[in-house]
C-alpha cells in the first residue's frame, strides 16, 4: 500500500503542511504531492523537490493519507471530483477545512471512510504548530498514526468534533492574534527609542519564552505574572494601564468574535 500523502490545495495551510512532513526528515519530498489550480506561487515547496500537481485524481489514487485543504466553498466541488477514485480500505481523509463537519463530508463520499477533522496552523511549516483533531468512526490505529504525524510537528490534542470551530479561533486563528500582538509591542518600543528591529526582536523572544515558560512550569499564566510585578512598580503600572483600557476585554471579544463568524464562513 502506498505511504504517500496528498495536500489537495496547496494554499498557505497546505504549503505549510507540505514543508512541516519534509523538515522532520521523516518524509522524502516524493513521498508528499501537493495540488493546486495554478502552478505558481509555491517556490518554498519546488526547492524542497516537492511534486506539485494540478490533477486531484491522481494524487488521491497514488496516496494513503489524503489532506483536505482548499476553501469551503470549493469542498464540495473537490469531493464530488474525487469520490469516485477513493477506497474506503486504502484512504484516510483528513479535513482541515473550517466549518464543514464530517457528516457533511460523509454527505458526499459516503460513510465507509474514515474522516479526521484536524486544525493546525501555519506554525506547521516550522514544526511548532497547535492542532486539535477529531473523528466519528476512524480506528484508534488511524487516529494514532495521524496524530504522530502531527505530533512531529509540534503539538496534537484529540477533541470532540464539536469544539472544532473553538479549536480553529484559538489556534488557528490564535496565531494572528499573537502576531497582532507582538506587532503592538513592537510598535511600543519603536516609541520609547528602539529601532524597528530591535524592537521587533525583543518582542519576538518575549513572547517566545513566555509561551516557553508556562509549557515547561505547567503553571497558571498568573502564577508567572505574579512573580515579575513588584509593589508600585513599572510592570503591574503598565498591566493596569492596559486592562482599564479594556486589553483582556478586548481579546476575549474578538475571540468570541471570530468563533460567531465560522457559522457563516461558507455563505
Amino acid at each position: 500500500m502506498s505511504t504517500k500523502i496528498a495536500i489537495l490545495g496547496g494554499g498557505n495551510l497546505g504549503q505549510s503542511i507540505a514543508l512541516g512532513l519534509v523538515s522532520t526528515g521523516e518524509y522524502q519530498p516524493d513521498e508528499v504531492i501537493v495540488t493546486r489550480r495554478k502552478i505558481h506561487g509555491v517556490e518554498d515547496l519546488q526547492e524542497k523537490g516537492i511534486p506539485i500537481s494540478t490533477d486531484n485524481i491522481a494524487a488521491v489514487k497514488e496516496a494513503r493519507l489524503v489532506f483536505l485543504c482548499v476553501q469551503p466553498k470549493q469542498l464540495h466541488s473537490l469531493l464530488n471530483q474525487i469520490k469516485a477514485v477513493l477506497n474506503a480500505r486504502q484512504h484516510v481523509l483528513i479535513s482541515t477545512i473550517t466549518g464543514v463537519s464530517i457528516d457533511e463530508i460523509e454527505a458526499i463520499v459516503g460513510t465507509e471512510f474514515p474522516i479526521i477533522r484536524a486544525m493546525p496552523n501555519t506554525a506547521i511549516a516550522i514544526r511548532e504548530s497547535m492542532t486539535c483533531m477529531a473523528t466519528k468512526k476512524a480506528s484508534d490505529e488511524q487516529m494514532n498514526n495521524v496524530k504522530a504525524i502531527f505530533d512531529i510537528m509540534g503539538r496534537s490534542l484529540v477533541i470532540e468534533e464539536e469544539l472544532m470551530a473553538a479549536a480553529t479561533v484559538l489556534g488557528a486563528s490564535g496565531i494572528a492574534f499573537a502576531l497582532r500582538f507582538i506587532r503592538a509591542a513592537a510598535q511600543g518600543g519603536i516609541e520609547m527609542g528602539f529601532d524597528a528591529e530591535e524592537a521587533q526582536a525583543i518582542a519576538m523572544q518575549t513572547c517566545r519564552g513566555a509561551a516557553s515558560l508556562l509549557i515547561q512550569s505547567g503553571r497558571h499564566p498568573e502564577s508567572e505574572i505574579d512573580r515579575v510585578t513588584t509593589p508600585r512598580g513599572c510592570t503591574i503600572a503598565g498591566l493596569n494601564e492596559m486592562e482599564h483600557n479594556g486589553m483582556s476585554s478586548a481579546l476575549i471579544k474578538g475571540i468570541v468574535a471570530s468563533h460567531k463568524k465560522i457559522a457563516n464562513i461558507k455563505k
